[in-house]
């Protein structure tokens, strides 16, 4: 097992490791106390891993109620949150009890912002299953929820009192779900870890390799996170240099609302990433071999790089984006592998960018 400590707020360790499920009780105990707990999971999570960790919690002498949500992103949204407040308080939890989310990226959202705000905030404690949420939504504090006009558009920052990854859930995966999680694998090593870029060209990071070496994949979830946690230590609220972690993600975030969030988050944030390094490379701010090589590493992990879109409908989608402020938005702009900068740019430009990166014209990108 390796363990990561996260220097924010409100301190906390990650657990990164296999037949972590079990302990899930014992690590709130220690971590975050209290009388009771609710594990929070969705229909497709729950059957497969609520019983294991609810038998956990009852162990370290919690009381334990589960609530579970219909899987998917389109859960994500106000009434499945307020249903959520309503099941912690009809089994009494107080602000020292405990929220468990038990599940992907969409669980982690909406219970982590549940949470939050319960009692103006009670303890959490994130359980993430799949590979997105373990190398990045469970890690940070971010919490949300979707609105009409967009996603994310309400939530609040939320630090965990622990992170328990059991890297064993990932084996019931179905491919595409593993590969959409390695758009953020990419993404953490496009922005900060040249080395780790190029370990992935060697050796992709898939089930394949999860089956063959759980413990180099373990290896692996843990450079992400590390990678994270250094940004999250160093700018909690995103006021600064924590908005490297958006790299693709205002073009990604478009293509998932225009799509109606039918394709997975990672997958849009690989396209995102190589529009913008493609536009980056367009103007000269990077050579071109730079988004050349994040296409074809997002392509050896199964994850689309182009979409259908037009630029103007990306372009209005993107208008609800929370990084934008008033005509302005902030871009994180690609230099090298592993080095990239955030740029303030109009409103104009940015719909400019869109079309350079979507090679609306046909042109290939110059350096």
């Amino acid at each position: 097992m390796y363990t990561l400590d996260v220097d924010a707020s409100t301190p906390y360790r990650v657990h990164i490791g296999t037949f972590l499920l079990e302990r899930v009780g014992a690590i709130a105990r220690e971590a975050a106390g209290g009388r009771r707990a609710v594990i929070v999971t969705d229909s497709n999570v729950g059957p497969l891993y609520a019983a294991p960790v609810k038998t956990g919690l009852e162990e370290a002498g919690y009381e334990t109620g589960v609530f579970t949500f219909e899987a998917g992103e389109r859960s994500k949204r106000a009434q499945t949150y307020i249903s959520i407040l309503e099941f912690l308080a009809s089994r009494e939890l107080t602000r020292t009890d405990v929220v468990v989310a038990l599940g992907g990226g969409v669980v982690g959202d909406v219970a982590g912002f549940a949470a939050a705000t319960y009692m103006r905030g009670c303890r959490l404690v994130q359980v993430p299953t799949s590979l997105l949420a373990m190398v990045d939504s469970s890690v940070g504090g971010k919490t949300a929820i979707d609105l009409e006009a967009g996603k994310n558009l309400a939530g609040a920052f939320w630090q965990p009192s622990a992170v328990v990854a059991d890297v064993g859930c990932l084996a019931t995966l179905e491919p595409a779900q593993f590969a959409d999680g390695c758009g953020e694998v990419v993404k953490h090593a496009a922005i900060a870890d040249a080395d780790l870029f190029a370990e992935l060209e060697r050796t992709p990071l898939t089930l394949d390799l999860l089956m063959r070496d759980v413990e180099r994949t373990a290896l692996l979830i843990a450079r992400n996170i590390d990678i994270k946690r250094a940004v999250v230590a160093a700018d909690e609220r995103e006021s600064g240099v924590r908005k490297l972690l958006n790299f693709g993600h205002s073009i990604g975030h478009a293509v998932e609302a225009c799509d109606r969030y039918r394709t997975g988050h990672g997958t849009c944030v690989a396209i995102g990433m190589v529009a913008i390094a493609r536009a980056a490379a367009a103007r000269g701010a990077c050579p071109a071999e730079v988004p050349a090589r994040i296409e074809a590493l997002a392509a050896a992990h199964g994850l689309a790089t182009r979409t259908d879109r037009g630029a103007d409908e990306l372009f209005a989608a993107a208008l609800h984006d929370k990084k934008r402020t008033g005509d302005d938005i902030d871009l994180v702009i690609p230099h090298r592998i592993g080095a990239c900068s955030i740029e303030r740019v109009p409103l104009t430009e940015f719909r400019a960018l869109i079309g350079d990166g979507l090679d609306e014209n046909g042109d290939e990108p110059e350096c």
